[in-house]
């Protein structure tokens, strides 16, 4: 493998701050890294480092001669002016030139397939800005790509699509990538190597996020260090990827073995039952029922939300997903009481206290010349978690807070301790349901992880919102969906989602079309029908695809129907909603046996 850059006992200091101390590190062709460690540790200051963005204290970083490299910062780096969309990404380019070229057409469809690019650039939001940026990275040709948090403002399916385009982006062997990011799913999907940036260090690890727990875990364990409550953590983090989503679980990068002998003996993350019983007892058996509920903002404008049927248990855990726009934070509005039905009625039982999370952090706004010990002074004395009673204190270092945290001023907080603070100020309130609305925004992995241990044992109602897939898997039992303004159950989870998304119209054949545009082919009358090799392995890849699925949905029937036999006569409304859970299985089996057909015939056509 041919060697492209390299750190040489670098160092990095501040006036108060040494953030890198004789680090060596490089890059060389097929090198996909990860970087992860906790808010502040240098993880962005070692990325700017080696693609030379900035200039180390002391040491040498080193770029093979011509080195192409692209860099993503977290900063916005766009002009202000009245370009569109377009002239950005596409400099000099006419549309038909680049619509010609189906790697520009892919990363317009995966990354703004909701934008106009015809639109002013200084009109965008800072997330769309954000995407724009890394579209307009993407198109270009780098032997290195260096990406600091790329999934930040993404949804779900984009995060996949960028997971598939950079494992896709160069033949294998070629090419580096070195990325920061705290969403553990694309870190896994995507990293070969992880390296931790801590205390000065950069320790590497082979492979993705799950590998580097396992790593971590028997580091601790043979260096029998004294951070006890930390190894617990990052145990019960290894017992989840053990047990976890069949796509993570069905190509392990660690030895099998090694990891069942660190979790044979842990219980898994949440003991459902227990949780199930506390929440019927702060609950009742009554929560919130949304019963042919609709809404709309004004007489005349679309519906929202149209007919939604929701019937919120206690103990439920829930994530819930949607295009941006589609009504997340409506139907929220609606469970919460801050909205009203516009059609239909929301029933709420008799003890329900709900406490929301919201995306901004207003919550803290009167506190901002406060100390973090006032604040948490302030607040009630004990929280009841795991069966027992902690101080605001001990829930603050549960959440990451460090004591020297404690003297800080609440406006001086970063992002991620004010997000961690705001989740403490919720929780005081004693709420029975709880909505997070994008909680993993600002927070690092460590933090990410003790908030997940902290959920598990918090017994009430969850509902999550959230574009990072792994604290949504690792937290909630199950999701939904809102689509085309109605609520609809997710039984294949994510992934189902992902493959429903696959069925909207695309950007580019929109732009394509707009511009009068088309792919030409190399033959032409009847020929131009046949197809290409490279269409060819596509639909056979897709009719693969199709046919996994089915069969996953045939088991999780077959599991279900089992489930319900075993469910007493007499409890109609458990029968009624499993029986429901079966048909919509069965709806989306016959679907998929439908387009199997389709891509079958297409197939034996071409």
């Amino acid at each position: 493998m041919a060697h492209l850059l390299s750190a040489e006992h670098v160092g990095l200091e501040y006036p108060n701050q040494t953030v890198l101390a004789d680090v060596s590190c490089g890059l060389s062709d097929g090198d996909r890294v990860g970087v992860v460690g906790r808010n502040g540790d240098g993880k962005s200051s070692l990325m700017a480092l080696l693609v030379a963005a900035i200039s180390p204290t002391s040491g040498t970083v080193r770029h093979r001669r011509g080195l192409s490299v692209g860099y993503l910062r977290q900063e916005d780096d766009l002009p202000v002016d009245d370009s569109t969309v377009e002239q950005v990404i596409f400099p000099g380019l006419e549309r038909y030139v680049w619509a010609s070229q189906a790697k520009a057409r892919s990363i317009i469809d995966g990354l703004l397939g909701d934008l106009d690019l015809d639109g002013a650039i200084s009109a965008l939001s800072g997330g769309e800005r954000r995407r724009v940026a890394l579209a307009r990275l993407l198109v270009g040709d780098w032997e290195v790509i260096a990406l600091d948090e790329p999934t930040n403002h993404l949804d779900l399916s984009a995060v996949a699509w960028l997971a598939k385009h950079l494992k896709e982006r160069w033949p294998a062997g070629r090419g580096a990538l070195v990325l920061v990011t705290h969403d553990r799913w694309f870190l896994d999907e995507v990293a070969l190597t992880t390296w931790e940036v801590h205390d000065g260090r950069v320790e590497p690890f082979d492979g993705g996020y799950a590998a580097y727990v396992l790593a971590r875990v028997e580091r601790d364990r043979q260096l029998v260090v004294a951070q006890t409550k930390r190894r617990n953590l990052l145990r019960k983090e290894l017992a989840w990827l053990g047990r976890g989503a069949p796509a993570r679980t069905s190509k392990p990068k660690f030895h099998i073995e090694a990891a069942t002998a660190l979790i044979e003996d842990l219980p898994a993350p949440r003991d459902p039952v227990a949780l199930h019983q506390l929440a019927v007892a702060r609950l009742g058996k009554q929560v919130v029922d949304l019963e042919n509920a609709s809404f709309r903002y004004g007489d005349q404008e679309p519906w929202v939300l149209t007919d939604v049927n929701w019937a919120l248990a206690p103990g439920e855990r829930s994530g819930l997903l949607g295009l941006n726009g589609a009504g997340k934070s409506t139907l929220l509005g609606l469970i919460s009481g801050e909205l009203t039905a516009s059609r239909g009625r929301v029933k709420r039982g008799k003890t329900v206290k709900i406490g929301l999370l919201d995306q901004s952090s207003t919550s803290l706004d009167p506190f901002t010349e406060d100390l973090v010990r006032q604040v948490v002074s302030s607040l009630k004395t004990v929280f009841v978690i795991d069966g027992g009673q902690v101080s605001a204190a001990v829930m603050l270092e549960r959440l990451g807070f460090s004591t020297d945290l404690m003297s800080t001023r609440v406006g001086e907080l970063s992002g991620g301790q004010r997000r961690r603070l705001q989740l403490l100020l919720v929780l005081a309130q004693e709420p029975n349901v709880l909505i997070l609305d994008e909680p993993t925004n600002d927070v690092d992995t460590d933090t990410l992880t003790a908030l997940e241990d902290l959920l598990d044992s918090w017994p009430g109602c969850l509902i999550v919102v959230s574009h990072d897939r792994y604290f949504l898997e690792r937290v909630t039992d199950q999701q939904f969906a809102i689509w085309e303004a109605h609520l609809r159950h997710l039984p294949g989870g994510v992934d189902q989602w992902i493959d429903l998304l696959g069925t909207a119209p695309t950007q580019a054949s929109r732009n394509e079309s707009k511009a009068g545009t088309t792919v030409s082919s190399n033959h032409s009358g009847a020929d131009s029908m046949a197809l290409s090799a490279a269409e060819i392995r596509d639909l056979r890849k897709q009719l693969s695809r199709t046919e996994s699925r089915i069969k996953r949905i045939e088991e999780q029937i077959e599991r279900q129907t089992g489930a319900t036999a075993q469910v007493d006569a007499s409890d109609w409304q458990e029968l009624g909603r499993m029986t429901d859970v079966i048909e919509e299985l069965r709806l989306e089996r016959d679907q998929l046996e439908e387009q199997w057909l389709e891509l079958a015939d297409r197939l034996d056509a071409g």
